[in-house]
């Protein structure tokens, strides 16, 4: 039997990158979306656009507000998204946002009899988050197999990040390689209803030197 995966898609270009792997790796893909109160919806159209373009067996959308409790630029209207690079964990970290994912991920895959998840968490080019480093998905692991029905009984939950040791033109590069359109994605923070983006948040600045370094052309769409 083909193997079954469930891939968070969050709609941007790490997202689709690890969804074309698995894919080539020869998994029976699951996606899984959140609306959690992040600012705008173009993200997840752009997810559910790519999950019927790849074809994956199921894309589901949950719904969460992770915004009644605040504390981040990204779900809190009262706090500004951030246009020049900040020193430390910057305002746009979503409090516990991973944790949340993959702990839903996991039901999800437990449900399915999928022992594998997949994440685009970045180690390398990405902007502080304490939840894309090592650590935390080894942890994560170690919680997924102590906690769940399927690990008591004998089998093993394997979180993949196949990006985290990866520079963002890296990323670019292979997901190239595999085809990867990436005028479907939306990175931008503070994207419009059309999906096009800012040009000037912490995200955006991150892809466009990814694009640069790759030596690729930019087929982001910009507001300005």
């Amino acid at each position: 039997m083909q193997k079954k995966a469930v891939i968070l898609l969050s709609g941007g270009l790490d997202s689709i990158t690890v969804l074309a792997m698995a894919q080539a790796q020869g998994y029976a893909c699951y996606t899984l979306s959140f609306d959690y109160g992040q600012r705008h919806n173009a993200e997840l159209h752009a997810a559910a656009k790519i999950a019927a373009d790849y074809g994956v067996v199921e894309h589901k959308i949950i719904r969460l507000d992770l915004g009644t409790i605040g504390g981040s630029a990204l779900t809190d209207s009262d706090i500004a998204v951030p246009q020049t690079l900040e020193i430390g964990i910057p305002v746009t970290y979503v409090p516990a946002r991973n944790t949340v994912f993959l702990s839903l991920a996991l039901g999800w895959a437990e449900v399915l009899h999928a022992q594998n998840i997949f994440i685009g968490v970045n180690a390398v080019d990405y902007s502080g988050y304490p939840d894309c480093r090592p650590e935390f998905i080894a942890a994560f692991e170690t919680m997924a197999n102590l906690a769940t029905k399927v690990s008591v009984e004998g089998a093993a939950f394997k979180i993949h990040t196949p990006l985290i040791n990866l520079s963002k033109a890296q990323i670019i590069e292979q997901g190239t390689a595999l085809g990867v359109d990436y005028r479907r994605t939306v990175s931008c923070y503070s994207a419009n209803d059309d999906g096009e983006a800012c040009g000037s948040c912490d995200a955006c600045r991150l892809r466009q030197t990814g694009f640069l370094e790759a030596k690729i052309p930019d087929v982001t769409r910009y507001a300005i």
